[in-house]
């Protein structure tokens, strides 16, 4: 068995068969938890459930699924909170909400309880990774209303880690505080990793003779990819760990130190997961990919059953080498389910983008312009070349995306510094107004 560091080696162990009884333990608490919950109550009214019948996660398939679209809309019509809350007003603490950066924003409350579940979530992604109450971790985040923010740094001070903000500071102060607090773990987005790594190389600071040795990365796809995890690690000299989460849900994925055996873990001890057909709802056979469905076991206050994120994954239950029984999903998560593009008759993702461009070191930075030409998707591709770097980018890239994908894209060069760079989600790939008929681009 490969070593690994546990958070709760016993939950996490279970024989999966018993992990399967307290999951339905945790279920039926739950919903007689939430039974105030006007929101659910309606849903399992209208789907003619009553919520004392659901005894097993297989009684769960009756259940209507929860959209995250269902949620904003339940907000809108019931401003502020919609009628989401189990409990009184009075019982919640903690105030959050999404980036709103498709639509109106998420709000969410938590209480006392729920924020625990919370914190029992980002202990196992310490854990998974490797962090100790000995490390000094690093958050370069902007913090503002987002949760994940807030809970990985409550997270920390409750591993019993010492905790450092980077809220209001720029990204080469950052890198200053760092170096000076002698910081070992740094959490942020897998795309601020690798910015940071670009301000340094410009400053000329050694980033890999620092303290850091783990880095802990969540927001977006990324840190799973093989290209941008081997970019991320050798630009820090850290071992680089992806997870997964979700406001409304929680942390529901931790890493472990077997992960180059094949993905991050589902907690399971804290989450039911279902992997389904997108398009029908009916489940996915094991090592199909499908949509992930979770519910959230132990964040009553505002509770989510049978929550479809929208994120594609792979999942499967075989052991991994670090001794865990939960299911892990193999890749992380591979995208988004309404991201597909279609490019001249080939199905692409964008972390399958980000992969290809992560694995040349001639490009620091890039976007894509998605655009229609002659009724099919197109894709301009704007590239910033890495500093020092006497070989043609572009046709390394053109080649790149023939070898690996059998496709031609429109590439540009940009002058450095021109793209914009992300310190929470990125935004790289934008959809433009059309290509007028017969313009010919990329024959």
């Amino acid at each position: 068995m490969i070593h690994s560091h546990f958070y709760n080696k016993e939950l996490e162990t279970l024989d999966r068969g018993r992990l399967r009884e307290l999951q339905n333990e945790k279920l039926v608490a739950l919903l007689r938890a939430i039974g105030a919950n006007k929101f659910y109550e309606e849903r399992f009214r209208a789907a003619g459930i009553r919520r004392e019948d659901v005894l097993s996660v297989e009684d769960m398939q009756a259940l209507p699924f929860t959209r995250k679209s269902d949620l904003i809309a339940e907000q809108e019509a019931h401003p502020p909170f919609g009628r989401l809350l189990s409990f009184p007003l009075s019982e919640y603490l903690y105030f959050h909400q999404t980036s709103g950066t498709t639509g109106r924003p998420l709000i969410w409350l938590d209480t006392r309880e729920s924020w625990d579940t919370w914190l029992r979530c980002w202990g196992y992604v310490y854990r998974g990774a490797g962090v100790t109450e000995h490390d000094v971790i690093y958050f370069a985040f902007s913090f503002g209303p987002y949760v994940s923010h807030w809970a990985a740094i409550d997270g920390a001070r409750r591993l019993g880690a010492l905790g450092i903000s980077g809220a209001g500071l720029k990204s080469e102060q950052r890198l200053r505080a760092i170096l000076e607090n002698n910081c070992t773990v740094l959490v942020c987005t897998p795309t601020y990793a690798l910015h940071l790594v670009e301000v340094a190389r410009r400053h000329g600071i050694d980033l890999r003779s620092s303290a850091v040795r783990i880095s802990i990365h969540a927001g977006e796809p990324g840190a799973s990819l093989p290209n941008v995890k081997r970019a991320i690690e050798e630009g820090w000299g850290a071992a680089c760990n992806d997870h997964a989460g979700a406001t409304e849900v929680g942390a529901w994925a931790f890493p472990c130190t077997a992960a180059d055996a094949g993905g991050i873990h589902l907690n399971e001890a804290e989450f039911l997961f279902e992997v389904i057909d997108p398009l029908t709802g009916h489940a996915a056979p094991e090592g199909e990919r499908g949509e992930l469905v979770v519910t959230s076991l132990g964040r009553a206050g505002m509770p989510v059953v049978r929550y479809r994120t929208g994120d594609l994954v792979e999942g499967t239950t075989e052991r991994c080498p670090c001794g865990r029984t939960h299911a892990r999903i193999l890749g992380g998560v591979l995208g988004r389910a309404d991201d597909m593009l279609i490019v001249r008759g080939v199905n692409l993702y964008p972390s399958a983008i980000d992969n290809l461009i992560r694995s040349l070191p001639h490009v620091v930075e890039y976007e894509v312009e998605i655009r229609r030409l002659d009724g099919m998707d197109d894709l301009l591709v704007k590239i910033e070349r890495a500093e020092g770097l006497t070989e043609d980018p572009v046709a390394a890239l053109s080649n790149a995306f023939r070898s690996q994908f059998n496709i031609r894209v429109t590439i540009e060069e940009v002058s450095r510094g021109s793209l914009p760079r992300y310190e929470f989600k990125a935004r790289r790939f934008k959809r433009v107004a059309d290509l007028p008929q017969g313009s010919g681009a990329n024959k």
